[in-house]
């Protein structure tokens, strides 16, 4: 039986607990940005906004030519793909790219689903209403994983794939401090209040080899985009789902596909980039130096070179690059 004395000392305890988090939340809160304010900062004449499954998605659509689909990695935005963009439309690509649920100016879907599955229908739907037959898709981490998860139940629709530093194998390998920091109750609930800018500068800085390249406007890019009300919340959420293994499904994968990853990745593995190879049967992986896990980010000209060697050789040569 639990004396009065010790019931008044957990008392106590809780109360000064639940105190201290209540001041930490009144000095460092940082509040929601509106969507209105990221649109007046972030779109231009080429953002359009698309319904899908209730959902405003913020995209882009620009050149003519043959259409590739570029999906951006966890907390990032279809911004991530800005060095590749304005190239790839002058050599004649049509280039869609779009705010992923949960993320950017898009934000959380109404029924928190970040599961692979969901955002393969996600895509599904976003294809759909632009009436594409065919098209190329590439895609950076959680983009990638989603890439190589849809291509693998839409063959034909992909008639290439470039992966770049994809998601998709659970590593034993200590994760980000930010995605621990997202499964841990009451720390988790924190982290949707409060997100200082040093937080988003040190996660930049694990995924860029070269920190100089972390600009204030970069930072301040990724910070105001997941002050999105309701992005913080579904960043926990899409955070808990790591751990979910679809690996099995790169077996059935034929599409002609080019893999590149950062040789100083700390995110994911680069041993992550040979498991791929080895499952992709018409795959090839090329690892770029002294690049961490954004190498269209970090390194665009460097890497849009490589996929557009790539893009230009013909579908039906296996041998399509050499390492």
């Amino acid at each position: 039986m639990i004396s009065n004395s010790l019931l008044n000392s957990l008392l106590k305890f809780f109360v000064l607990f639940f105190g201290i988090i209540l001041m930490l939340l009144l000095i460092f809160r940082t509040p929601d940005v509106s969507v209105d304010s990221l649109k007046r900062q972030y779109t231009d004449s080429n953002s359009h906004f698309m319904s899908v499954d209730g959902l405003e998605v913020h995209y882009k659509d620009e050149g003519s030519g043959t259409p590739i689909i570029l999906l951006h990695g966890t907390s990032a935005s279809l911004h991530t793909w800005d060095g590749w963009t304005k190239e790839l439309t002058i050599n004649n690509y049509r280039v869609i790219r779009m705010d992923l649920p949960a993320f950017g100016i898009t934000g959380a879907n109404k029924d928190n689903l970040y599961d692979l599955p969901s955002y393969s229908k996600f895509l599904t739907d976003f294809v759909n209403q632009l009436e594409l037959d065919k098209f190329i898709l590439a895609g950076n981490s959680l983009g990638g994983s989603i890439s190589w998860h849809y291509t693998s139940s839409n063959p034909e629709k992909v008639q290439k794939l470039i992966l770049l530093d994809p998601a998709g194998f659970p590593s034993k390998k200590e994760r980000p401090l930010v995605f621990e920091l997202a499964e841990i109750p009451i720390l988790n609930q924190i982290l949707k209040h409060i997100t200082p800018k040093s937080l988003i500068k040190d996660n930049l800085e694990q995924v860029y080899f070269d920190d100089s390249k972390v600009t204030e406007n970069l930072v301040d890019r990724y910070h105001q985009m997941i002050l999105r009300k309701g992005s913080r919340a579904a960043f926990i959420e899409r955070a808990k789902l790591e751990g979910q293994d679809y690996t099995e499904l790169l077996y059935t994968i034929k599409s002609p596909t080019l893999i590149i990853w950062g040789e100083d990745d700390l995110w994911i593995p680069v041993e992550d980039g040979f498991k791929f190879k080895e499952r992709m049967a018409n795959s090839n992986l090329v690892i770029m130096k002294e690049t961490g896990h954004v190498p269209m980010e970090e390194k665009p000209l460097e890497s849009l070179a490589l996929a557009l060697n790539f893009l230009n050789l013909e579908i039906e040569n296996e041998n399509f690059l050499k390492e």
